[in-house]
Parts: C-alpha cells; structure tokens; sequence
C-alpha cells in the first residue's frame, strides 16, 4: 500500500460526515438520497463527500437502472487497520514493559521495607 494511498484513507476518514456514511453503509448498500437523510446537507453535498470516500477506495458505487447504489469497499479500510494494528501491538508491548519494570520496582521496595 502506498503511503498516498494510506494518506487519502486518512483524510477520507477524518471528517464525521465521511464517517456516518461509512457507518450506514455497513449495513448495507443505499442510494445518496438514503444516506442524506441523517443529514442537514444537500444532496449535491453528500455526493461531494462519497467522492472523497470513493477516490479514498473506501466505497464503491454501482449501477442499477438510474440509481447508483454505494457500499463499503473494505479493502482500504482493512489496509488502514493493519497500519494502525502494528502500532496497537507496538504500545501494547511497550506498556507491557513498563508494567514489568513497575511490578519489579514495587517488589524491590516492598523488599526494603520488609528489610528495612
């Protein structure tokens, strides 16, 4: 995955708006007047916003007569899950030392006070 890709999912993903349609479509696919309706936006507005999610790789768009149904086109979303799953697995690890390092400072006190 290129990093420009990884940025544009990103970005695609930073606004709630973007965010709530995405969420909607989980359900399953729906037209641009069903995914307006939460909003107080215009459609043409909505339709700004599934092209950011569009372009991002996020959705995709179909065609079924004069409708173009969207839906959830998991593959960036999976991309950008596994980037930040390293990280997750990156700070689990280091909180996971420094319980270690914490536990061993208790006991050592816990030591010196029993000594002490």
């Amino acid at each position: 995955m290129s990093t420009d890709r990884l940025s544009s999912t990103f970005s695609a993903l930073s606004d709630p708006t973007r965010r709530a349609i995405l969420a909607r479509l989980s359900l399953g696919e729906a037209s641009v007047s069903e995914l307006a309706k939460p909003f107080e936006m215009s459609l043409p507005a909505i339709s700004k916003h599934l092209k950011v999610l569009e372009r991002a790789g996020l959705i995709s768009r179909g065609r079924d007569a004069q409708m173009r149904p969207c839906r959830i086109a998991p593959g960036a979303l999976k991309e950008a899950a596994d980037w930040i799953e390293h990280y997750r697995r990156f700070w689990e690890q280091s909180f996971d030392r420094l319980d270690d390092y914490l536990r061993e400072i208790q006991a050592k006190e816990d030591e010196h006070g029993r000594n002490g």
